[in-house]
């Protein structure tokens, strides 16, 4: 992402004040700052009743301490529903006013060409932000976030909404959409370390101008606002607050992008899967049984008509803007590479013509479940066989759900069990790396 020249003086104002000291098997520690360098190179008559507008903020928005995670909630929306329990600051073009509200007015808002309506009151033009002065007293459709809200035009019409949320206040969110509830104390914590290294990974590492850092879902991480924390994940994440993943020798430390999914299936993916760098915290590991406990940790076989397999391929194809669409139909489907441990890392997509499109092991999962219903998605690029019949392919002996790269999370609740502290989850997950304090 490119950073606002705020967001790098912000960031700056942080790293002055970090502390040095030590944490769980860490023989010293690291400023965030120095961890991330190695990373990153007018008003009309309102319709809904009883409302307010005064003629200037007069309570204070909640406040933002500087290590703030921009979160896209949704996409490409022509309308929103906000249902405030206190008074909140709207901010566009015009500059800051505040709303008085009766709690649980309904106010849908929407985007005009003459700019914001929220009823029939126009708020302005521009980027609206729109900030409680109670934390966590503005729901949007219906849902509950900590931060402050921003609704970015993308046209006329369109537009999409970014929370920007204090990263352990997203962080508790996380957890619990992550795990189970009744998973083992020191998983939450372990999880919540890998999650706020992948969070500050994608914050400070993207190099394109983005207007916002993570997904709400699983292509990012799953996150669901308020409505979805527990104590358990709040104090999972105020335990493990500020300790980070790295990597390098002394001196030379940087963050990487922990990833994790749920379960293995017994062989570890390498990051290499996704046309990533090889790196030895992300490298592949043979765990055997120990996700066993999942639901997914073996599945199969998964048998799908080539004609809609055909379709699915072609459409992935197309909306990766590939130079190359396979001739319809799909003829075969076979294994390229395994890696060391036997997990296929790359795949071959034979067409009609007899053309081989080489796609590694996640490209081809992605293809298949393009468009695909949920129940028929395979849950991971993990097979044992591939059978290609005349009209039907037979993917056989699956095993697990999910990338498979960086922690498994099932197979951390395991360890858990099993008596072993957070610390030592991550360390076996993330071989090679360090645990270190960044604020």
């Amino acid at each position: 992402m490119g950073s606002t020249h705020r967001d790098v003086l912000r960031a700056i104002a942080l790293a002055r004040i970090l502390t040095r000291h030590l944490v769980a098997r860490v023989r010293y520690s690291i400023t965030l700052w120095s961890i991330l360098a190695g990373v990153i190179g007018v008003a009309s008559i309102l319709i809904i009743a009883p409302w307010g507008c005064t003629p200037k903020t007069n309570e204070a928005a909640i406040p933002f301490s500087g290590r703030t995670i921009r979160v896209r909630l949704l996409q490409s929306q022509d309308q929103v529903t906000l249902k405030p329990a206190a008074p909140f600051i709207y901010r566009a073009d015009a500059g800051e006013r505040q709303m008085n509200v009766a709690a649980g007015t309904q106010i849908p808002v929407r985007l005009t060409s003459a700019g914001w309506l929220a009823g029939n009151m126009n708020l302005g033009k521009g980027v609206l932000t729109l900030r409680p002065t109670v934390e966590g007293q503005l729901r949007i459709n219906d849902r509950n976030y900590r931060g402050q809200y921003r609704l970015l035009p993308l046209d006329a019409s369109k537009f999409d909404v970014i929370n920007d949320v204090e990263l352990d206040d997203y962080l508790k969110s996380v957890l619990s959409k992550e795990l189970y509830a009744n998973w083992q104390e020191e998983t939450f914590k372990a999880q919540a370390i890998a999650a706020r290294t992948y969070a500050l990974y994608e914050k400070y590492s993207r190099s394109e101008d983005r207007t916002f850092d993570l997904h709400a879902d699983v292509r990012s991480q799953a996150y669901g606002g308020m409505d979805s924390e527990t104590p358990k994940s709040r104090k999972a994440v105020e335990e493990t607050a500020g300790i980070v993943l790295a990597t390098g020798s002394d001196g030379s430390e940087r963050i990487f992008k922990a990833y994790f999914s749920s379960t293995c299936g017994g062989v570890t993916q390498a990051s290499t899967v996704f046309n990533e760098p090889a790196l030895q915290p992300l490298s592949e590991q043979y765990v055997g049984t120990l996700c066993s406990a999942s639901p997914k940790y073996s599945w199969g076989p998964m048998v799908i008509a080539k004609d809609e397999l055909s379709q699915r391929i072609k459409k992935w194809f197309i909306n990766r803007q590939r130079p190359q669409i396979p001739a319809m139909p799909i003829r075969a489907i076979d294994i390229e590479i395994r890696n060391r441990f036997g997990r296929p890392m790359r795949f071959g997509v034979i067409d009609a013509k007899g053309m081989r499109f080489s796609l590694m092991a996640e490209e081809l999962r992605w293809a298949v479940n393009t468009d695909a219903p949920e129940n028929q998605k395979m849950p991971s690029s993990f097979v044992e066989n591939i059978i290609n019949d005349y009209d039907k392919i037979h993917f056989i002996g699956g095993r697990g759900l999910g990338h498979g790269v960086g922690m498994c999370q099932y197979c951390a609740e395991a360890r858990a069990k099993a008596g072993m502290r957070h610390e030592d989850i991550l360390l076996a997950a993330y071989p090679g790396a360090r645990l270190l304090r960044a604020y």
